[in-house]
């Protein structure tokens, strides 16, 4: 991801990574507590598992697409306002 600043770049890579990280470590613990209760339990234990490190991993993406739509939101009001002015 292309942010302006290297360090604002970095944290949210990180935390992007970081919630990949809890969608994956959630759904093999949840998984491995479940299977000796039964195969489907520990499948369901897996989308459950999963669900915490998703939804972080959809509300970053979400903030960095609206970021990328307001930069050329106001990319394209300059250039229209140039074209008015002219």
């Amino acid at each position: 991801m292309k942010l302006p600043t290297p360090l604002l770049s970095l944290l949210v890579n990180f935390l992007l990574g970081a919630s990949w990280a809890i969608t994956f470590l959630g759904a093999i613990i949840l998984f491995n507590l479940f299977l000796h209760v039964g195969f489907i339990y520990a499948f369901f234990g897996f989308f459950i598992g999963t669900l915490p490190g998703l939804i972080c991993v959809l509300v970053m993406e979400y903030f960095f697409m609206s970021y990328e739509k307001l930069k050329e939101i106001k990319k394209q009001t300059k250039l229209l306002e140039e074209l008015v002015n002219k």
